[in-house]
């Protein structure tokens, strides 16, 4: 089965851990292990081709990164606003970004900045970023929504990769009333290395013993709740799929990809296979990127900044440039956002606090207009100027992106129907 556990992961500030909910586990057969499944590959790689359908990335920074520091620079605000960090020009006029991130600034054409988002909770709650609601709404994240909507082939429809310093997934994406079926397949954590099929066992095996976990499935079934069990029969049933697709194994393969492109992603290996993914057919992947330590940054925001920023400039261009050059753009939507912004005032210990009256986010492809910045804040980004964006907007906006009604609804647990979001008004400007 694939195992929901909790492990220890790092903490933010305020002791939340980010855990790793989702592993990859056996499949009640012993030897059933990945690392196997990743190492079957076939003769040739795949060639580059349209997608069918648009696909989602959301690039999820933990923590909360300073969009001052960023994206919304205020050269003219006072020195314990402004910071350390200079504003320069971008091949998009009137576009600035800060100087440690000369790389988007050469494809600034290629994506969308988005100021004043507001958000609604001052901890380090994911979920708002992960579902658009805060946690008490006990809403299913974004993903499972388009999992439940889409449904799936030989691909999982919603993949979640973790972040390779902190180890963890996002954190969490939970499918709540939508069904056990519709959590992210996560190969993460334990398992990821030796999760495959036993070359003992044969696919015709495989399907034996698949039909005998039905029947003792269907033997506890008087005995369990059937709503569970129903999601567990289909999970399962995906995960037995996930293992005898061609297209996963190919999809989850790095060794084919030429050397030369792995050496650019060196070792963010989690953007080159969102990039394999979505190509591949998935519908929404999810992946952490730290820099090292996360975007927490009470204390000693600036020295790191000079050490995360030049990283997370190259490795953003290199994604987006190869979605580009692969002749992806129009098909795959990419977010890159934290849980809020940082505070206008720079702290005594030279750092920046939780600040959620205003973040921002940046998008780019699945269609979407690029190329402009939108929205702003005041003169020392604490506030946007006239009403603010939400996370629902950004939200709203990723539905119509995939073609989903945000007004769909969907019967939670109570039998109460409920919409995808309650602010169904996208951003305008993002359309086309």
């Amino acid at each position: 089965m694939l195992t929901i556990q909790g492990g220890p992961g790092k903490s933010f500030c305020d002791g939340i851990s980010r855990r790793n909910f989702l592993s990859a586990g056996a499949l009640g057969i012993a030897g059933l292990t990945f690392g196997d499944v990743l190492r079957l590959r076939a003769e040739q790689p795949p060639a580059a081709k349209k997608l069918s359908r648009k696909s989602v990335v959301m690039v999820y920074l933990p923590g909360g990164p300073p969009h001052q520091d960023m994206y919304d620079m205020k050269p003219g605000a006072p020195v314990e606003v402004r910071g350390e960090f200079k504003p320069i020009r971008t091949n998009v006029p009137g576009m600035e970004i800060c100087e440690l991130m000369p790389q988007q600034a050469q494809i600034a054409d290629q994506f969308s900045i988005v100021r004043g988002i507001k958000f609604a909770n001052p901890n380090h709650l994911v979920e708002e970023v992960v579902t658009g609601f805060i946690p008490a709404a006990h809403r299913p994240a974004f993903g499972s929504v388009v999992s439940r909507i889409r449904g799936s082939d030989a691909m999982p429809p919603y993949v979640s990769f973790g972040d390779l310093d902190l180890g963890n997934p996002v954190n969490p994406e939970n499918p709540h009333y939508l069904g056990t079926a519709h959590r992210p397949f996560s190969p993460r954590g334990p398992g990821m290395e030796n999760l495959a099929l036993n070359p003992r066992v044969s696919l015709d095996q495989l399907q034996d013993r698949r039909r005998l976990l039905m029947a003792f499935d269907n033997l506890n079934r008087s005995v369990d709740r059937a709503d569970a069990m129903v999601g567990m029969d289909e999970f399962n049933a995906r995960a037995f799929d996930v293992l005898r697709s061609g297209r996963a194994k190919e999809a989850f393969d790095l060794s084919r990809e030429p050397e030369h492109t792995r050496q650019k992603y060196g070792k963010n290996t989690q953007f080159l296979l969102a990039r394999r993914l979505v190509e591949a057919g998935v519908s929404v992947v999810t992946l952490g990127y730290s820099g090292g330590g996360g975007w927490d940054t009470h204390q000693n925001n600036f020295p790191a900044m000079r050490k995360k920023l030049p990283g997370y400039d190259e490795i953003l261009t290199t994604f987006l440039t190869d979605l580009h050059d692969r002749g992806l753009t129009d098909d795959v939507a990419v977010i890159v956002w934290g849980e809020f912004g940082r505070s206008p005032v720079i702290s005594s210990d030279g750092g920046r606090d939780h600040w959620p009256d205003a973040g921002c986010a940046l998008l780019a492809g699945g269609g979407m207009r690029t190329g402009q910045v939108i929205g702003a804040t005041d003169s020392t980004a604490a506030r946007s100027l006239g009403n603010p964006y939400t996370v629902q907007n950004v939200f709203a906006t990723l539905y119509r992106v995939l073609g989903i009604d945000p007004a769909r609804t969907f019967n939670d647990l109570a039998g109460r129907p409920q919409y995808l979001l309650d602010d169904r008004t996208p951003i305008e400007q993002l359309l086309s």
